[in-house]
């Protein structure tokens, strides 16, 4: 069964940095496409960027700048690095990967940003 295990969430003060993992278990083949997404309380799923295992890649203006998404092919996980956080970033940050055309999601980790 295939699953993204998502890890590197906590709480952090504004300025500082995080870097989320997303890590593929139960296959053995790569992920293409990796992309994040965050929930705020109260408020729907937001977009924040993607990757392609070839390179390019794009984020949501509110990101632009500040977050870095990048796949490690070796160990098949995926990353979002993020800077310069803000208190308007604290929020349930999940990603999502494309494995043989099909789409999994992670389970989600809690990101606080306080300031």
């Amino acid at each position: 069964q295939v699953q993204l295990v998502e890890s590197g969430g906590g709480l952090v003060q504004a300025g500082g940095s995080l870097r989320l993992s997303c890590a593929v278990s139960g296959t053995t083949f790569s992920m293409n496409i990796v992309a994040w997404y965050r929930q705020r309380q109260g408020q729907s799923r937001e977009w924040i960027g993607t990757r392609l295992i070839a390179g390019a890649s794009n984020y949501a203006d509110s990101v632009k700048d500040r977050f870095d998404i990048s796949i490690d092919n070796a160990k098949n996980t995926g990353y979002l690095q993020m800077n310069n956080l803000k208190d308007d970033d604290t929020a349930v940050y999940y990603c999502k990967g494309v494995i043989r055309q099909r789409e999994y999601w992670g389970q989600g980790t809690q990101v606080t940003v306080s300031s």
